[in-house]
């Protein structure tokens, strides 16, 4: 593998190789391997924790690296507006500027264009209910954010100060904030746009793209103090399989002027739960083999399960420490609430074989107690379990493909989590 840092007269380049398969499944598409980054290897499949801020809320950087967390990935949008990504480069980026010395990613923004735009819930997932419209807005929401072709027009959410941001913005701002795995511009839509909308927004996407990597390509010369950067373009397409296998075709054929094309793909876009795997091997059968991809925002066991067996290596998931700061617990045999009155009185562990500093030095009443305390602590103590349980759940995956006994243990561990329901 070549040496990832570079001189002030050099351009970066990424290592070679950057991504390396190790195991497959007997389908052909689930894997395990390697990626390789200027500030570590990521043992793919892997769960990225997200950080949207720059911080992984309530819990410390170094508390994320002892729950084995091997990559953290931080928002573009939110660190643009506050506290402004020139701040974070001249803090010498991401990582440094949040004391994590592990690999980091950056989403683009496009998710936020969405989620402003359209005032809909933060989630991958949303159900394909109502009138289709190329104009969709939330009932009772305020649309923040506008797209046309050469980019996005929208309001701080902080504010209410107008901003734009372009591809070539975009890149600017990720550059800036320098993590080791950055993601090309894109336009995610909802399932309640129409079959027209969703074609002209893969085109959208598609010529974005196009200009990320021409401004990457910029960049990353102008920027020869800092260490390559991989680029992953984004596919969209809804759930369309034609649109999902067109954006994956037209995304490998672009390539910059240096002859690179894009460090790898991240899968996006609006989809129902129950169309996860199928959509997700569309995108696999489509993309290059020797080039990871990432699928960005799913949220539970079944989901992870799902992803890695249709051949996604890494993964962005915010759940774990949302749903930990509402209470709710993630255990082998179920997620549940530590917040209702049965676990007033019980002095056990949350789970007596999960190995985080919770686990080990707290009780079930304790946590409870801090809930109805209203104390911050109850967040700190059941976000570091969650993450914990994901970090745990998603190891073991790994560990089951390399092993051969995937199948086992996906029929186990679903059967014992989801056994209640």
């Amino acid at each position: 593998m070549t040496d990832p840092s570079t001189t002030a007269s050099a351009v970066p380049t990424p290592p070679d190789p950057f991504f390396t398969v190790r195991t497959r499944l007997d389908n052909g598409l689930g894997r395990t391997g390697t990626i390789h980054t200027p500030h570590g290897d990521i043992h793919t499949p892997a769960f990225v924790g997200v950080g949207t801020k720059a911080t992984v809320k309530a819990v410390l950087p170094e508390a994320m690296k002892e729950l084995g967390v091997q990559a953290l990935l931080a928002n573009a949008y939110h660190l643009y507006l506050q506290p402004g990504s020139d701040i974070v480069d001249e803090a010498g980026g991401l990582g440094r500027f949040m004391n994590w010395d592990g690999p980091t990613f950056t989403d683009s923004g496009g998710f936020q264009v969405m989620s402003l735009g359209v005032g809909f819930k933060k989630v991958l997932a949303m159900d394909a209910v109502g009138v289709q419209s190329d104009d969709v807005i939330a009932e009772g929401k305020e649309r923040l954010a506008h797209v046309d072709d050469d980019g996005v027009t929208f309001k701080s959410h902080l504010d209410g100060s107008r901003h734009r941001f372009t591809p070539e913005v975009s890149m600017r701002i990720q550059h800036q904030l320098g993590a080791d795995i950055i993601f090309a511009f894109d336009e995610l839509t909802t399932l309640m746009n129409t079959r027209g909308y969703q074609e002209r927004s893969v085109e959208r996407t598609q010529a974005w793209a196009v200009r990320c990597i021409a401004e990457h390509e910029k960049l990353t010369a102008q920027r020869a103090h800092r260490p390559y950067q991989a680029l992953f373009g984004v596919v969209q397409g809804a759930q369309y399989e034609d649109l999902r296998r067109q954006a994956c075709r037209g995304l490998e054929s672009i390539v910059g002027e240096s002859g690179r094309g894009f460090d790898g793909y991240g899968i996006g876009g609006a989809l129902e739960k129950q169309n996860l795997g199928t959509i997700v091997r569309w995108c696999t059968e489509e993309l290059p083999e020797h080039k990871p991809r990432h699928l960005l925002g799913i949220s539970e066991p079944d989901d992870m399960f799902v992803a890695i067996e249709h051949g996604v290596d890494t993964f962005d998931c915010v759940n774990p420490s949302r749903v930990a700061r509402n209470a709710a617990i993630y255990h082998p045999d179920g997620r549940f609430n530590i917040n209702t009155s049965r676990f007033r009185r019980d002095f056990t562990p949350i789970d007596e074989d999960c190995d985080c500093y919770t686990c080990r030095h707290y009780t079930r009443a304790y946590i409870h107690h801090l809930f109805k305390a209203k104390e911050m602590l109850a967040a700190t103590l059941c976000t570091i379990h969650n993450e914990r349980f994901t970090v745990r759940l998603v190891d073991d995956i790994r560990a089951a493909v390399d092993g051969g006994y995937f199948e086992e243990h996906k029929a186990e561990t679903l059967g014992r989590f989801y056994a209640r329901r």
